[in-house]
């Protein structure tokens, strides 16, 4: 593997010092760029992309060659991977989002799951993090990534998506035994995955707790945070000889950011919910800080995105353990000049903080 020639990202992660605030941005190698739609139509649909290891290279890569500022790759992939290896038959019905052939609604159901193997059920996952990182030859490091259990198991057992979680909170509270059993399965099946992406080559990982936000304070720490505690204990925590750097992300989680730091996480990501420069003071100097600017400003001027991500930069303050992005991903819709103008703004206005 070449060396690194850009790790200022890792660097911000583990709190050493950076000349400038890295940046990266959740989907960015996604629906905004012609480019990425242009390879999508070419593959045929999603998850063909997903599977077709120099495709989702070709994607994974689109951004950086767009703009020179990024500072981290994330591999091109879903989270529902792991749900669809265990064999629930994930597809896609245009405009309905993702579904599954088999919903895991009966403690039968969840006895029946296998744990997959990383190479051998998602060996195409596994084939594009090594292809991405040859591609990019040590040009910025590549985050692998997975959904949290909670996350997962919401999608397993609605069948899908769902607007209020009803089937998943209704086994949590009727029968949160079930619930653990599929939540332990999850993460022994997470960890395996993500040590996977780390042997391929991921450089650093972030897990996606899309939905922890919806439950109770009580509930998210008995149900989502304890089972991501469980895989950051299980990951490979150094390969090729440096750190690997794990990234929390629960949208919705701001209320628990003190308990999440104390996960042995080295970061977490913030949704644009929280103030950046409370959040910093409430997590002291446990964790680096990932985010945390709404994807929505990308549909105002480019003057008004630079004054967003200026005043971010100025109450996160000086020093590093900052990596700038989006409070949630960049949405289909916006122009690829406005993420050019956020791009831009984070290395130029980032540079007096540090």
């Amino acid at each position: 593997m070449s060396e690194l020639k850009n790790d200022r990202f890792l660097r911000a992660l583990l709190k050493q010092p950076v000349d400038v605030t890295p940046v990266w941005m959740m989907r960015q190698a996604g629906r905004y760029l012609p480019e990425y739609r242009a390879t999508r139509a070419k593959a045929g649909d999603f998850m063909s992309l997903c599977k077709n290891a120099e495709l989702a290279c070709e994607v994974t890569l689109q951004p950086l060659e767009r703009y020179p500022q990024i500072d981290a790759a994330i591999l091109f992939s879903d989270i529902l991977t792991v749900p669809d290896a265990m064999g629930l038959g994930l597809y896609f019905e245009t405009g309905e989002g993702p579904r599954f052939k088999k919903v895991v609604d009966t403690p039968e159901a969840i006895d029946a799951l296998p744990i997959p193997d990383a190479e051998k059920d998602l060996g195409y996952v596994m084939d594009a993090v090594r292809t991405i990182r040859r591609e990019l030859n040590g040009r910025v490091p590549l985050i692998g990534f997975s959904g949290s259990p909670w996350t997962l198991a919401t999608y397993m057992v609605e069948g899908g998506s769902s607007k209020d979680f009803r089937k998943s909170k209704a086994m949590l509270y009727s029968n949160p035994q079930a619930m653990h059993q599929l939540l332990d399965k999850l993460a022994q099946s997470v960890t395996a995955y993500l040590n996977g992406q780390i042997k391929a080559g991921a450089q650093a990982v972030q897990i996606f707790d899309s939905w922890g936000g919806s439950l109770s304070a009580a509930a998210y720490q008995e149900f989502s945070l304890a089972y991501m505690q469980k895989i950051v204990n299980g990951l490979i925590r150094e390969h090729e000889g440096r750190q690997v750097p794990v990234i929390l992300f629960t949208k919705g989680g701001g209320l628990w950011l003190e308990s999440m730091a104390d996960s042995g996480a080295e970061a977490l990501g913030l949704d644009w919910t929280c103030d950046i420069a409370s959040a910093r003071q409430r997590v002291g100097h446990k964790v680096a800080l990932q985010g945390n600017m709404d994807p929505s400003v990308l549909y105002a001027s480019p003057a008004a995105i630079r004054a967003e991500v200026g005043r971010i930069l100025a109450a996160y303050g000086t020093g590093s353990g900052h990596v700038f992005n989006l409070g949630h991903g960049i949405t289909p819709e916006v122009n690829p000049e406005h993420a050019k103008a956020f791009f831009e703004a984070v290395h130029e206005l980032s540079a007096q903080y540090h």
